[in-house]
């Protein structure tokens, strides 16, 4: 992360806008979650961010990871086996399997 991004994280943080959410297993680095403030304090992030779940959602959809409920009010996500299988998860870029593990942790809380 640059100056500039670091800087951005932590004026975001003060206003309560991104939130403390664990610790990487993997690589021990912080993890953080927006809180609702950020679509009033940043919309076009909160957008952004929106937009970039919708889509890894309907990847993990059309891989067979996660099915989709389309017919209730609120429509519901829930894992396959497939986003448990080791070996499957590894046929995935870096990038698409942090997501799926970012996926996995929302599902699951």
């Amino acid at each position: 992360m640059d100056e500039i991004e670091t800087k951005l994280m932590e004026e975001l943080i003060l206003k309560g806008a991104i939130e403390f959410a664990g610790i990487d297993d993997e690589t021990g680095e912080m993890l953080y979650n927006f809180s609702n403030k950020i679509k009033d304090i940043m919309p076009e992030l909160y957008e952004i961010h929106l937009s970039t779940i919708n889509k890894d959602i309907m990847y993990f959809w059309e891989k067979g990871f996660v099915d989709i409920d389309l017919f209730l009010d609120n429509p519901s996500i829930t894992l396959t086996e497939k986003a448990f299988n080791n070996k499957e998860i590894a046929s995935l870029d870096i990038d698409k399997q942090r997501s799926l593990k970012e996926i996995k942790r929302i599902v699951t809380a």
